[in-house]
């Protein structure tokens, strides 16, 4: 385990290879929000790092999780059920301080924290640009995952996202919050109504909001 300012880092060996989480503590934490990335990025993904950087102050301990591919520096994303393989492995050091875990990621690290949820006991989900169906072939629908997560769940997606748009989300027991123009890695157009960072300003927010709902 190594310290940085502000932050602590330390690897976790699962059955599918060595995991890491960079925790982002809260000084009197009610929650753990445990958040992964997606399968072509890492946890420097802007909706991240924001989470990361604005949860704390609100008692909301983050820990941002990286899937054993990704440490061990791999390009490409394993199967899904390797991914949540990993997750489980991962899962006893996210429970270990004792609070609440609110189980998490972006895009296949939203679909592994809906997949896992019930099983793992998780608090909540929170999901961050569900890919709803791969770009272009809105009949591969992966609905069913999220509509079976099982706890409280919300979704940031955003209004442009190619992997399923706000109004493609089916009618369900969840929460959805539109990043407007976002794509899905919340990038917007220069030409957009809002900044960029205006548009991390609404993924916060939300989560910040969505969170005081929790206990």
């Amino acid at each position: 385990m190594t310290k940085t300012a502000g932050t602590t880092t330390e690897t976790v060996e699962t059955d599918a290879g060595t995991a890491r989480i960079t925790w982002h503590a809260a000084k009197e934490a009610r929650l753990v929000l445990a958040v992964s990335h997606g399968a072509g990025g890492g946890i420097e993904a802007r909706d991240l790092k924001a989470l990361a950087e604005v949860l704390p102050a609100h008692g909301v301990t983050v820990a941002r999780v990286e899937q054993p591919w990704r440490v061990a520096g791999k390009k490409l994303a394993p199967a899904p059920k390797t991914l949540d393989t990993g997750w489980r492995g991962i899962w006893p050091a996210l429970a270990r301080p004792g609070l609440p875990v609110v189980s998490g990621g972006r895009s296949a690290g939203a679909r592994v924290a809906c997949r896992t949820a019930t099983e793992l006991g998780a608090h909540a989900v929170l999901a961050l640009s569900f890919p709803l169906h791969p770009p272009g072939k809105p009949d591969k629908s992966r609905a069913d995952e999220l509509l079976g997560s099982g706890v409280p769940t919300l979704v940031v997606q955003g209004g442009n996202d190619p992997f399923g748009k706000p109004e493609e989300f089916p009618a369900g027991e969840y929460r959805l919050v539109e990043v407007p123009y976002g794509d899905h890695g919340f990038a917007v157009p220069k030409r957009a109504e809002l900044s960029q960072d205006e548009a991390v300003a609404v993924i916060t927010d939300a989560v910040v909001e969505w969170a005081r709902t929790l206990g």
